[in-house]
């Protein structure tokens, strides 16, 4: 995604209940409990990962394994109706649920509500992995309040399950004069303080400015937050290092493709040139700087015919091979119906690249057999080899596409040079052959002759 959504806004939205763990012990336990609670409430469960947990990993409890649900369809098939009449029962028959919801999230082993012997006039609330970064802090945060002569912690509420446990906020609240919330994301749950508290109990976070709007949370926005003087560091002077960002691999044909369209367009006036996700993305950036925009799969296809429609004169879409086959078919299609003038370029890899090297949906060699049978005029489908040597001759084909005043697809080929790497390393430890084992007379095990 462009950015990191919170995804509570989507649970909250559906009425549905979210989970979000603190840890990698917690990302497990959830997610089995997410499946349970499922079935038992037929309600889907939304599981809430932040990017520091996703990036992180430890050894974690395994529980018992239990074996798969036997294969059944559901009893009532008109769960799985959603006509007018069945939708409204059945949003009906979810807001019902909503009382028995609120009772398992006040009584959620991971929202826990600290409050003996702790300050209930200046509250904390923490959720999620706001709580790692507010634990980490919470010796000099004690520290702190002793030298202003408060000797006690705050009253805290931690919530890793949702809907917002009402009861325990009204708890934690109930003597409050102030409340800090450390969520990471949006600011989820101090949006709904202000719905659920009286307004004389002064709330703080990401709206009012004590936290970052933006970014991560860590230890150190969150000490300040708190008011806790900044941990003294140590700096070293180092001479400043050159940028390293991201860029196509050394090698990789999308390189030459980029080159290509480069040449092609190049004295060419009203051009738009649409992109799409994946590893050709980087061709946005130096030396290339090709595509003009970047939003999501497929988009590159729709917003290229969007272009064309509104007057640009030279649309070109580009696509890559295993994102044309999950999101470009559809938009395509819309293309082909209105035979708009653009041209879609497919930047074939022979792989799904930035993932990891999976294979795609379809072989390379029926791309062109389901563009052209999408109703695409055959005699402008045209298949070019991404290769350095053939950057000139290509961009002469291509600027032809380009100048028709129809629709267009122009497939570069070439095997991605990681997928290539990878494919010679596995042919080579499979030619590497085990010599037979056998015994000599005296009983020991031989291998290759020796002992």
């Amino acid at each position: 995604s462009q950015n990191e959504q919170d995804s509570r806004y989507y649970a909250a939205f559906a009425r549905i209940p979210c989970l979000e763990p603190r840890n990698q012990q917690e990302a497990y336990d959830l997610t089995r409990e997410a499946f349970d609670l499922s079935e038992r409430l037929h309600v889907p469960v939304l599981l809430r990962l932040v990017t520091r947990l996703s990036h992180a990993r430890a050894g974690v409890r395994l529980q018992a394994p239990r074996a798969q649900n036997p294969l059944s369809k559901a009893t009532d098939k008109t769960e799985w109706m959603l006509l007018p009449a069945y939708a409204r029962g059945r949003y009906n028959a979810l807001l019902q649920k909503q009382p028995e919801l609120l009772r398992w999230s006040n009584s959620h082993p991971t929202n826990r509500l600290e409050l003996e012997g702790r300050d209930t006039a200046s509250v904390v609330i923490t959720t999620g992995l706001g709580g790692n970064y507010y634990d980490e802090n919470v010796e000099d945060l004690l520290a702190l309040r002793r030298s202003q002569n408060r000797s006690s912690l705050p009253g805290r509420l931690h919530i890793g399950a949702y809907p917002i446990p009402q009861d325990l906020v009204q708890r934690l609240c109930q003597q409050a004069q102030e409340v800090m919330v450390i969520e990471e994301g949006q600011p989820f749950v101090e949006e709904r303080l202000r719905g659920l508290l009286p307004q004389g109990i002064r709330i703080h976070g990401k709206m009012d400015g004590s936290l970052p709007a933006s970014g991560e949370l860590d230890p150190d926005n969150v000490r300040a937050a708190l008011s806790i003087p900044t941990r003294p560091r140590l700096t070293v002077p180092i001479p400043e290092i050159p940028g390293r960002p991201p860029q196509l691999c050394v090698g990789c044909p999308h390189g030459d493709s980029y080159e290509t369209i480069k040449l092609a367009v190049m004295g060419l006036e009203s051009v738009a040139i649409t992109s799409d996700i994946g590893c050709y993305a980087l061709g946005a950036s130096s030396p290339y700087e090709v595509p003009e925009t970047i939003v999501c799969m497929g988009a590159s296809v729709n917003m290229a015919k969007g272009a064309a429609d509104a007057g640009i004169r030279y649309a070109i879409g580009v696509i890559g091979d295993s994102t044309f086959l999950h999101s470009g078919i559809t938009p395509l299609i819309d293309a082909v119906a209105a035979n708009t003038p653009m041209t879609l370029v497919v930047l074939d890899n022979s792989i799904v690249a930035m993932t990891g090297c999976q294979d795609t949906i379809l072989p390379s060699q029926r791309l062109p057999i389901l563009i052209k049978a999408l109703g695409v005029d055959p005699l402008h489908v045209v298949e070019l080899e991404a290769k350095r040597p053939l950057i000139g001759a290509n961009a002469e084909i291509l600027k032809r596409e380009i100048l028709y005043r129809g629709l267009s697809v122009v497939i570069f080929k070439r095997e991605c040079i990681e997928a290539l790497k990878k494919r010679k390393k596995e042919a080579s430890a499979r030619s590497i052959k085990t010599p037979p084992s056998c015994a000599d007379p005296t009983g020991e095990s031989v291998v290759g002759g020796e002992k």
